[in-house]
């Protein structure tokens, strides 16, 4: 039995960690990797395609290394199809007696997770529900950098391996952001779905100052949700309180995006550090294995492809 991976695989989601794990595969720093996988969940920025598009054509394609762009669908249609089956995004909650909750992220493991999966197999020749041989892997990079250590983690399946180059060469995020600079990449964005309810209130209000159109969208989408997905509304199961983008859970197009407030500060008992993740998000954007919602933990049985 080979101890060797099959190919190499990087998780590519168009954000600052992994667009610098690209090019420094690109340009010889480290091991060229065999295949660089976009999960596309449909309802990505205008600026994260743009991006994905001008890292195709500038470092990958002249290296040689195939940009692969697999999807499981549309998360923003489906979220408003009563006819589809909708793996729940960790929107704001709520409830009927006035306590805040949040639903259960099903959105990493269905949009981001399984396709890639999915693509693994199929280059391993080993499509779903083929099993994978004992022993036979891929080697897959995950962008995480020193800032972020924590959210490393394995892969829930033998037949992947993750390994995070940027903790081996102990780059932190500033390290990744002054490295694409010198490559003419400092506008590299966050990596996330338009209408992640985990934005902070500076990505708000960038998606509302520098593009009205996707502002619009959210703002409706925000509207449309209010009382949960359309195929739980049509089966039935009707959400027992009213759901939210933003976490203040009032109406996107009235939350309080300019600033984090003094009584939000002071009612949520929080520190600078904390008010600053409400102001900017996490400084990573979603990444499959990664996410900034991650203490919903993904098991095998929320989207397999396990075996």
């Amino acid at each position: 039995m080979s101890n060797q991976p099959q190919f190499r695989a990087l998780s590519l989601g168009a954000g600052v960690q992994s667009s610098t794990l690209l090019a420094l595969s690109a340009e010889g720093v480290l091991p060229r990797v065999d295949y660089a996988i976009f999960a596309d969940t449909g309802w990505e920025p205008g600026s994260v395609y743009s991006h994905l598009d001008r890292l195709e054509k500038e470092i990958a394609t002249p290296a040689g290394i195939p940009v692969l762009r697999v999807s499981s669908g549309n998360i923003r249609s489906d979220a408003l199809n009563p006819d589809h089956r909708f793996a729940s995004m960790p929107l704001h909650i709520l409830n009927k007696d006035g306590r805040p909750g949040m639903i259960r992220r099903q959105c990493t493991g269905e949009y981001k997770v399984k396709p890639i999966k999915q693509k693994v197999r199929e280059l391993l020749g080993y499509p779903h529900p083929t099993r994978v041989p004992k022993g036979v892997f891929v080697e897959q990079w995950v962008g995480i950098s020193t800032d972020e250590f924590h959210r490393a983690k394995d892969a829930d399946v033998k037949y992947m391996r993750n390994r995070h180059p940027l903790l081996d060469m102990y780059w932190s995020r500033a390290d990744c952001v002054r490295y694409l600079t010198s490559l003419g990449l400092a506008d590299t964005p966050k990596s996330s779905c338009l209408g992640c309810p985990f934005h902070g209130n500076s990505q708000w209000r960038h998606i509302r100052d520098t593009s009205p159109s996707e502002w619009a969208d959210v703002v409706k989408f925000d509207e449309a949700i209010r009382q949960g997905n359309a195929r739980a509304n049509a089966s039935g199961s009707r959400l027992l309180g009213e759901a939210f983008l933003h976490r203040s859970r009032v109406p996107l197009s009235q939350a309080p995006i300019n600033h984090v407030t003094a009584a939000e500060r002071a009612a949520l008992r929080i520190g600078a550090d904390e008010a600053d993740v409400l102001e900017n998000g996490v400084e990573d954007g979603c990444s499959p294995w990664a996410c900034r919602g991650d203490s919903d933990v993904l098991t095998q049985d929320d989207f397999g492809l396990a075996t």
